[in-house]
């Protein structure tokens, strides 16, 4: 019996001196977590499902074998926990669960913590709908007071048909969610967000910067609405056209990559 306790003992102060010290510090320095990804007893997706990610989701195809059972993991874990609502007569298919929580998964595909705690459902419309939160019509949005991401089926998929015109209704709505996500958390993911949104804010908020991201219309001007939206837009852009991005802004192109933990999955 005091074997066993000095056991759990040792356990759970190595557990705390890792949570608490080594992981902090590591952090500190090399701006990621110490690990990503460790599945002990990976989830799979039905071969109808597998089929949908192999075929229409771009950023899946390019990930290495070992990077595409993360993926695979990841997209149904998020399947499993997030409910899906169809409105207006939709019926939730395969394709909306895969895709749209593919779409989750490539953002924070880099995160060790890669569910959101900030919402808990996924509401599909088929087409633009109305919004009684604000009175007005949407394609998508992310409503934190309800815990909940809504999307237009048609417009989400239009975010797909051009794959570089950084206008995707996917990635601009997670967006929001990792953004409050990571603000809201303290994790270490959402620690290295939070500072490095803090160090990309700065930057952007210097008369200088500001001026020269205006006057390059790389961005649209929806970005500069407010802090979420740039987040938000930066992201889209971040995926759509990174060797645009990173050839512009090579320095804020590196930060958003420090800030999601993004880097070749090839």
């Amino acid at each position: 019996m005091n074997y066993l306790l000095i056991l759990f003992g040792a356990i759970f102060i190595s557990l705390f001196a890792y949570n608490v010290i080594v992981e902090p510090v590591y952090a500190f320095f090399f701006r990621k977590p110490i690990y990503v990804h460790f599945y002990p007893f990976p989830k799979k997706l039905s071969l109808h499902q597998l089929q949908i990610l192999n075929n229409q989701f771009e950023f899946y195809q390019k990930l290495d074998p070992k990077n595409k059972r993360y993926f695979e993991h990841r997209v149904a874990t998020f399947i499993d926990k997030y409910p899906f609502y169809g409105k207006e007569s939709l019926i939730i298919t395969d394709e909306m669960k895969v895709l749209i929580s593919a779409t989750a998964i490539m953002l924070t595909f880099g995160m060790r913590n890669y569910l959101f705690d900030v919402i808990d459902k996924v509401i599909v419309f088929p087409d633009i709908y109305y919004s009684s939160m604000n009175d007005n019509y949407h394609k998508g949005e992310f409503n934190p007071l309800m815990s909940v991401i809504v999307f237009s089926w048609k417009h989400f998929l239009e975010g797909y048909e051009i794959s570089n015109d950084n206008l995707n209704l996917g990635l601009h709505e997670f967006g929001h969610v990792i953004h409050y996500q990571g603000l809201k958390n303290t994790d270490t993911s959402a620690t290295i967000f939070a500072v490095t949104y803090d160090e990309i804010m700065e930057q952007v908020k210097h008369p200088p910067n500001l001026k020269r991201l205006r006057d390059s219309s790389y961005f649209r001007n929806y970005a500069y609405t407010n802090e979420f939206e740039f987040i938000a837009v930066i992201l889209e852009h971040f995926f759509e056209s990174p060797e645009q991005f990173q050839s512009e802004f090579p320095q804020l192109y590196e930060k958003v990559k420090v800030m999601i933990n993004f880097h070749d999955f090839s």
